[in-house]
C-alpha cells in the first residue's frame, strides 16, 4: 500500500488513542501509519500478550487487532477484554475474511471488522467511529454503574437529570425488553447511537450481537452488500464472499445509522427483512432467514422526506413503530454542567492529568449558549479545552476564544458599533455596575432597532438571559420592545 500524500478527508473524525496489534511488522506499522495520519495518537504491539500488558498501563479508546496471530488469536483477545472489562472498542482486521469468523469476532464483542489489504478511507472512518463508542464506554465508576443497572454492565452511560432525559430513559426503560423496531430521531450530535446502544443492552437480546451500519459513509452501490453480504464473483472485486451486516446481528441488534441515506431502490429489500425477515446475498439465489431487531436514527423529518418522495411511506410505517425522540441540547440545558464535568473527566483520562477548572462566568457561558452541534460540540468543546488549557484556569473570555474557533457556528462576540458602544460607555464615576450594563443592554437594543436575537447575539448571551433582563427593566414582553410597559 502506497503512502502517497491525500486530501485531507473534508469530514471530521473522531480522534483518539488506539492501539494495534498485529505480528506482521509491515502490517501493523502501515496501519499505524494510517491512524497517525489521520490524527490518532497510536501504540502498537506484535502480540496479544503484549496488548494486554500495554492496557494493563494505559487507557486505550479503541484496539485494532489481527485475527490470526501467533499464541493468542485476536478472538481470544477480545475474549479476554471483556472478562477485563475493559471499556474500548475493538476492530478486527483479517486476511481470513469468512462467515465463520466474521460472525465469531461480531459475537464475541468486535465494533466491527476490516479484511486485508485495506482500504485507507474504510480504517480511518471505521476506527473514528470505533474511538467515539469507545469514550462513550468509558468513565463509569461504581456509583455510575449503580445507577445505570437497568441496562448491563456495559450499558451507555446516559448523563443528565433535566425533565427531558428523565422523560427520555422512561421510554428507553418502556422499549428495552420489547423485540420492536424503534426509530430514533433527532438532531446530529443528541446521542441518538448511545440511546440505540441502551435500549440493545437492556433487552432480552443483550448477550447478542449489536452490529451498526453507518449509512452516509456507504456508496449506493456498496450499501446492498453491507447489508446482505455477497457470494464470490457476484460482481467486479468480490474476489471472496462476504457476509453482511444482518447475518451478523442474528439474535442480535443492528443499528441502521442515518436510515434516510439508504438509497429508494434497496430502501424496497430493506422493508422485506423487516417483514418476513429473509433475504439473499448478492449474486446468491438461497433464501436466508435473520432474527434480528432493527434500530434505526434519523436527523431528518421522515414524514417530510415521504412526501417529497425521497423514502417509502411504507418503510417508514415499518420503521416508526415504536419512535423516539432525543431532545437537542438547547431543550435540557439545564444538563449542561453535568455534562461539561463529565466530559472534562474523560478528557482529563486521557491526558493523564487532572481536569481543567472553568470559573463561574466560563460555565454561564456555557449555559447561556444554544449548541448547535448539541451534545457533540460540547464534548468536542471539553477537549479542546483540556488540551489547550494546561494547568490554568479557564475564564470566559479564553472560553469564549476556543468556542470561536468552532467552524460549524460563530459564536456570538461581544461587539457593538461605535456609536452604541460610545453611548453606553458615557457614564460618569461611580455609576453602578447594574447600571452600566443596562445602559450597554439597552444602546445594543436601540442599535438593533428593538431586535432581541441580534441584540442578545451582540452581547454574547444568550435570549433568555436577555428576556430575564428586559423584563427587569420594565419592557414589554414582545418580540420588538419600541416602548417600554406602562
Amino acid at each position: 500500500m502506497s503512502h502517497l500524500p491525500r486530501e485531507k478527508n473534508k469530514t471530521l473524525l473522531e480522534t483518539g488513542s488506539v492501539l494495534v496489534v498485529d505480528d506482521h511488522r509491515q502490517a501493523r506499522e502501515s496501519m499505524a501509519f494510517v491512524l497517525g495520519q489521520a490524527g490518532h495518537r497510536v501504540e502498537c504491539g506484535s502480540c496479544a500478550a503484549e496488548a494486554l500488558e500495554r492496557i494493563g498501563q494505559k487507557r486505550f479508546d479503541c484496539i485494532v487487532t489481527d485475527l490470526q496471530m501467533p499464541g493468542m488469536s485476536g478472538i481470544e483477545l477480545i475474549e479476554e477484554l471483556r472478562r477485563r472489562k475493559y471499556p474500548a472498542e475493538v476492530v478486527m482486521v483479517t486476511a481470513y475474511a469468512s462467515v465463520e469468523t466474521a460472525v465469531r469476532a461480531m459475537r464475541h464483542g468486535a465494533f466491527d471488522y476490516i479484511e486485508k489489504p485495506f482500504d485507507v478511507d474504510q480504517l480511518e472512518r471505521l476506527v473514528g467511529r470505533a474511538v467515539r463508542n469507545g469514550r462513550l464506554m468509558q468513565d463509569r465508576g461504581p456509583a455510575q454503574e449503580e445507577n445505570n443497572h437497568k441496562v448491563g454492565p456495559q450499558s451507555p452511560v446516559m448523563i443528565g437529570t433535566s425533565a427531558a432525559m428523565r422523560e427520555l430513559q422512561e421510554r428507553i426503560d418502556q422499549v428495552a425488553p420489547t423485540q420492536e423496531t424503534v426509530l430514533i430521531m433527532g438532531e446530529s450530535g443528541t446521542g441518538k447511537e448511545l440511546v440505540a446502544g441502551a435500549i440493545h443492552t437492556a433487552s432480552q437480546r443483550a448477550t447478542g450481537p449489536m452490529v451498526r451500519l453507518n449509512c452516509p459513509v456507504l456508496a449506493a452501490h456498496l450499501m446492498e452488500s453491507e447489508l446482505f453480504g455477497h457470494e464470490k464473483g457476484a460482481f467486479t472485486g468480490a474476489e471472496s464472499a462476504r457476509i453482511g451486516r444482518f447475518e451478523m446481528a442474528d439474535h442480535g441488534s443492528i443499528l441502521l445509522d442515518e436510515v434516510t441515506e439508504i438509497d429508494l431502490g434497496l430502501q424496497a429489500k430493506l422493508l422485506r427483512v423487516l417483514q418476513e425477515r429473509s433475504f439473499e446475498r448478492v449474486g446468491a439465489s438461497q433464501t436466508r432467514e435473520v432474527d434480528v431487531r432493527v434500530l434505526a436514527t434519523t436527523n431528518r423529518d421522515l414524514q417530510k422526506e415521504v412526501a417529497e418522495g425521497r423514502f417509502r411511506q411504507d418503510l417508514y410505517f415499518r420503521l416508526a413503530v415504536v419512535p423516539i425522540w432525543v431532545p437537542p441540547l438547547r431543550q435540557r440545558i439545564e444538563d449542561v454542567p453535568e455534562l461539561v464535568d463529565h466530559f472534562l473527566r474523560l478528557a482529563a483520562d486521557r491526558l493523564g492529568r487532572g481536569p481543567c477548572e472553568l470559573s463561574d462566568a466560563a460555565r454561564n457561558l456555557l449555559t447561556d449558549y444554544h449548541w448547535p452541534g448539541n451534545v457533540r460540540e460540547l464534548e468536542n468543546l471539553m477537549t479542546r479545552v483540556s488540551v489547550l488549557a494546561g494547568d490554568s484556569s479557564i475564564d470566559a473570555d479564553r472560553l469564549r476564544s476556543w468556542m470561536q474557533l468552532d467552524p460549524s457556528r460563530p459564536l456570538p462576540q461581544k461587539r457593538f458599533s461605535d456609536e452604541a458602544a460610545g453611548s453606553a460607555t458615557t457614564i460618569s464615576v461611580g455609576t453602578s455596575l447594574e447600571e452600566t450594563e443596562r445602559r450597554l443592554i439597552e444602546a445594543t437594543l436601540a442599535h438593533f432597532d428593538g431586535h432581541r436575537a441580534k441584540t442578545a447575539e451582540a452581547l454574547g448571551i444568550g435570549i433568555r438571559t436577555l428576556q430575564t433582563k428586559l423584563r427587569q427593566y420594565g419592557y414589554a414582553p414582545r418580540s420588538k420592545p419600541l416602548a417600554k410597559a406602562g
